[in-house]
């Protein structure tokens, strides 16, 4: 349940159940003004009930009170000490109220009874004997529930306004929370100039904590750029002096004997691998800078990948290794077609690099549906030694290699996998490792496919690719 609600309904049941109680505590506690009468009068009923006993008897005491029924519309009886004095059967709450059983009507629990509004006086009679009148009132002295009683109309607009006032009152509350959830979800995505601003002029928690908010995410800002930064100029200082040397090099190999060939061939593969690292790192400082670099067209995923799975499949062979493509859909998606291939390029040079000889890397692209949204689904799968449970979220990261000894053989350095990651969260997708129980690993992007493509029919049931040549 959301906060909102959670405020608005315990604030509103909160004023509502004040409200009521004190209109009903009110009511009840102020005397209606017939009953107010009746009870002024009851001594001087009993008095005259108790002369018309001592003097006339039950009969004359039954006359009495036919008397008050007509005239003053209440039925009373009278009792001494022993009981009822009259000779008919007696009701019985007139009785529990004799003896104190039940409420009468001078309290609080007596007047909010809907039924049997008693009262109750005591006295001394004209023989010296102890009596008591008990009096019902009549239908409609209900002091909470007769016509005098509970104002509804009133309980309903104090309802309905607490409700209101309650209602901008948890609008107010969570507000704040609301635009920091916001800004969150956009820093979250990339957009590291999100900010929650200003919240009036209030400086209470909720204004500190989004001050503090927009503190740790300029903080983050700065140092993000400042990282990204580092990286473009790294990036570009390194590239003048390898331009320098691969000059060099060639140089060298002209003017050197066969001797050096050797030490030559070396050099110019380190120098490769460096040309490669220093490309490596500018697309990351790209990738980190946000989406606005990425230059979004229609992009038909199935040809990347099927291209992609030729070119690596011809690489393979050389470990005697084979890569299988195999396209189910039509997948158009929007995006960078540089930025698309590399990612998936970076996923598949992977796979062959640590495949076991003689195995088959298999690559399969396909339309899936989750959670009213179709999604082009890319699997790549490998038979080789898999990742540890726990490196499983790492390897995403840039520069993170499982072993350094690994690294060095295989000429890796971390980066195409955290190139992948970033190229994809850029394009609203995402990618996930996960180890296969026959062993290998798996490796899936996700990547939202155009509304107009996301309806279409398949149009590839067979196999795009296998063991290309």
């Amino acid at each position: 349940m959301r906060l909102f609600v959670k405020i608005f309904l315990s604030f509103w049941l909160a004023q509502a159940l004040f409200v009521a109680l004190a209109i009903l505590v009110t009511v009840a506690m102020r005397p209606e003004r017939k009953l107010s009468a009746i009870e002024a009068l009851q001594p001087r009923f009993l008095d005259e009930a108790a002369d018309a006993y001592c003097n006339g008897g039950t009969g004359r005491l039954e006359e009495y009170l036919r008397y008050l029924r007509d005239n003053q519309h209440v039925h009373s009886m009278l009792f001494d000490e022993h009981g009822p004095v009259v000779a008919h059967p007696v009701r019985p709450w007139f009785t529990e109220t004799f003896h104190g059983k039940r409420r009468t009507a001078d309290t609080f629990l007596g007047r909010i009874n809907p039924h049997f509004q008693m009262l109750k006086t005591e006295g001394t009679g004209p023989d010296g004997r102890h009596y008591t009148l008990v009096t019902e009132l009549p239908p409609g002295q209900n002091a909470m529930f007769g016509p005098g009683g509970v104002p509804g109309l009133g309980i309903l607009i104090a309802v309905l306004s607490s409700g209101l006032v309650c209602y901008f009152l948890a609008g107010y509350l969570t507000s704040p929370i609301l635009r920091l959830r916001k800004a969150a979800q956009k820093l979250a995505t990339g957009d590291l100039s999100a900010r929650v601003g200003k919240i009036g002029r209030s400086k209470d928690e909720v204004s500190q904590l989004v001050h503090d908010f927009d503190t740790m995410a300029e903080q983050i800002e700065k140092l993000v750029n400042a990282q990204s930064r580092l990286l473009k100029d790294i990036s570009h200082e390194l590239r003048s002096p390898l331009a320098r040397m691969t000059v060099a090099l060639e140089l060298a190999r002209q003017r050197t004997g066969t001797e050096a060939v050797g030490v030559l061939d070396r050099i110019s593969l380190e120098a490769s691998r460096m040309n490669e690292l220093i490309g490596s790192l500018t697309t990351i400082a790209r990738l980190e800078s946000g989406a606005g670099t990425v230059k979004k067209v229609t992009v038909h995923l199935e040809d990347i990948v099927e291209e992609v799975a030729r070119d690596a499949d011809f690489e393979a062979q050389a470990r005697d290794c084979r890569v299988e493509a195999e396209i189910l859909d039509e997948l158009s998606v929007e995006g960078d077609p540089a930025l698309l291939r590399s990612a998936i390029e970076n996923v598949v040079r992977n796979a062959t690099r640590y495949t076991r000889e003689g195995t088959t890397v298999k690559v399969r692209a396909e339309k899936i549906q989750r959670q009213n949204s179709t999604l082009a689904l890319i699997n790549v799968t490998d038979y080789g030694p898999g990742v540890p449970e726990e490196a499983l979220e790492k390897i995403f990261q840039p520069f993170y290699r499982i072993d350094d000894a690994r690294g060095r053989s295989t000429g890796g350095v971390g980066l195409g996998l955290a190139i992948t990651d970033q190229a994809v969260r850029l394009h609203g997708g995402s990618v996930t490792a996960s180890n296969l129980p026959e062993g290998g690993l798996s490796v899936e992007i996700r990547l939202p496919l155009q509304p107009s493509a996301a309806g279409e029919v398949r149009t590839r049931t067979a196999p795009a690719a296998t063991g290309l040549n």
